[in-house]
């Protein structure tokens, strides 16, 4: 369980250090750049929020994204969050894989079928 916690706290650690790099990055690409993540993801701008508004509507304004046919155009940021939720499920599947094999494990070992081990209390 130990081991499960620990790989708990990196993995935040890790993602809340992409979510910061990637606002950054944002900030930093050229507009080739953002136009080219743009048209492969098919979404416009990063994130739609009230602290950056006005990166948000230059990239709105710039974007030539297939979705802008389309009534939702999501944001890029939406996009990359839901790949990243996929990833995390399957992630979680893994943990619970392991963490019952443990506990299954811990039990066969601590049983009171195995010699030596019964508790007396």
């Amino acid at each position: 369980m130990v081991i499960l916690f620990i790989v708990f706290l990196f993995q935040f650690g890790v993602s809340c250090s992409c979510l910061k790099l990637l606002n950054s990055s944002w900030g930093m690409m050229n507009n080739d750049t953002r136009n080219s993540i743009e048209k492969k993801l098919d979404c416009c701008g990063l994130f739609n929020n009230t602290q950056n508004l006005g990166v948000f509507m230059s990239d709105l304004h710039l974007c030539d994204a297939p979705c802008l046919k389309k009534s939702p155009c999501l944001t890029c940021g939406e996009k990359m969050l839901q790949h990243s939720s996929e990833a995390l499920k399957i992630l979680g599947g893994v943990g619970l894989f392991f963490s019952f094999t443990e506990v299954s494990s811990d039990h066969m070992l601590s049983g009171p079928h195995v010699k030596g081990t019964a508790k007396l209390w």
